[in-house]
C-alpha cells in the first residue's frame, strides 16, 4: 500500500487517497468489475451486476428500476438481462428483515399487456422473499395507447421483503381529509359484524400516513438517460424502509439517483452499472452531491406515530 505524506497533502487529498485505496482493494474483492470507485460512503461498480453481487456482502436494503420489457432504447451495446436471475440473486444479499424496492411496469405486445412485472413478483416469492406490498407509482405524464385502453400512468413499485420488514418509518405527510374533526363510525369484521372503531373521539390530525400509491413527479433528469428514477421515489422509499448508515444497493445504477439519495440521507450506497456511459454520469453526480456541506445530509428523525384511522 502507497503510503501517506500528510505534510505534502492536504484533507481532501487525504480522502481522495483513501478512496483510492478502498477502490483497489474492492476491485482485488471483485475481478468481474471493468472499475471501482469509491467516493466516501459509496462503492461504485462498473460491470454486469449478476457477477459483481457475487462479490458483495449482505445489505440492508435494494432500490432499483431496472429496464424492463425494452421500454426504453438503452443503445445497440445493450443486451438486455436476465431480471429473474437477477431477483434470485438479490434474495440471497438481502439481509434478515431487508426490503427490495423493484420498480417495473409492463410492455405491450399484440395487443397485450406482457405481464413481466406480475411474473417477476411471483418468481421473488419463489426465491423466499415476502410480496409485503405491491405499491403504485402514479406518473404526471401518460403513455398514449391505442384507441381501445384507457391512458396508462403508472408504474409498479413492489416491495419484496426478506421475512417481516426490521425497519418502517412511515411518511405522514397526507392532508387528512376531515382534520380537526372527531373520529367516529365503525368497522366491519371477517364475519360481517361490525364494532366502533379503536380511536372513536379522537380529533383527527392534520396529516395522516401516506397510502400506497404515490404520485411523484419526474423532472431528474440533468443527463442524457432515457429512463431517470424519480429523486423524490429513492429518497422517500430509503427515507422508509432504512435508517442511518444503513447499506443500500443499486444493481441497476444508471444516472446514479438513488446514489445521490443516499448521500444526502447519510446512508452508505453500492451502486451497479453496466453501460460505461451512465456509469461516468452516476459517478459525476454522487461526487458532485458528496461535496456539499454536512448540513444537506438529512439528520434521523424521531419515528412519527400513525393512529388508528386517522383518515
Amino acid at each position: 500500500m502507497n503510503t501517506y505524506d500528510a505534510k505534502a497533502n492536504g484533507v481532501g487529498c487525504y480522502h481522495d487517497w483513501i478512496n483510492h485505496e478502498r477502490a483497489k482493494l474492492l476491485q482485488e474483492r471483485c475481478p468481474a468489475a471493468k472499475r471501482v470507485v469509491v467516493i466516501g460512503n459509496c462503492d461504485l461498480y462498473e460491470g454486469d451486476c449478476l457477477e459483481v453481487m457475487k462479490a458483495l456482502e449482505p445489505v440492508d436494503c435494494v432500490v432499483t428500476s431496472p429496464p424492463y420489457d425494452d421500454l426504453r432504447d438503452y443503445g445497440s451495446d445493450y443486451d438486455g438481462v436476465d431480471l429473474f436471475a437477477a431477483i434470485s440473486t438479490i434474495s440471497d444479499k438481502l439481509s434478515d428483515g431487508g426490503v427490495c424496492v423493484w420498480n417495473v411496469a409492463d410492455g405491450t405486445i399484440n395487443g397485450s399487456e406482457s405481464g413481466t412485472s406480475f411474473k417477476q413478483a411471483l418468481h421473488a416469492m419463489d426465491c423466499g422473499l415476502r410480496l409485503h406490498d405491491t405499491m403504485i407509482y402514479i406518473k404526471d405524464n401518460v403513455n398514449f395507447p391505442e384507441s381501445t385502453r384507457y391512458f396508462s400512468g403508472h408504474e409498479f413499485m413492489f416491495i419484496f421483503s426478506n421475512g417481516a420488514p426490521k425497519t418502517f418509518n412511515p411518511l405522514i405527510d397526507r392532508p387528512n381529509k376531515w382534520a380537526g374533526t372527531t373520529m367516529h363510525g365503525t368497522d366491519r369484521q371477517p364475519n360481517g359484524s361490525v364494532k366502533q372503531i379503536s380511536g372513536i373521539g379522537k380529533t383527527i390530525k392534520p396529516y395522516g400516513m401516506r397510502f400506497n400509491w404515490w404520485r411523484l413527479t419526474n423532472n431528474n433528469n440533468p443527463t442524457s438517460h432515457p429512463a431517470p428514477m424519480p429523486y423524490s421515489m429513492a429518497h422517500d422509499h430509503i427515507k422508509t424502509w432504512t435508517n442511518t448508515q444503513e447499506t443500500i444497493l443499486d444493481p441497476f445504477m444508471g444516472s446514479g439517483t438513488t446514489g445521490v439519495a443516499c448521500v444526502k440521507l447519510g446512508r452508505r450506497f453500492i451502486g451497479i452499472e453496466l453501460d460505461p456511459g451512465y456509469f461516468d454520469i452516476a459517478v459525476n453526480r454522487i461526487r458532485k452531491t458528496s461535496y456539499q456541506p454536512d448540513l444537506f445530509v438529512e439528520q434521523p428523525e424521531p419515528k412519527p406515530v400513525q393512529e388508528d384511522l386517522d383518515l
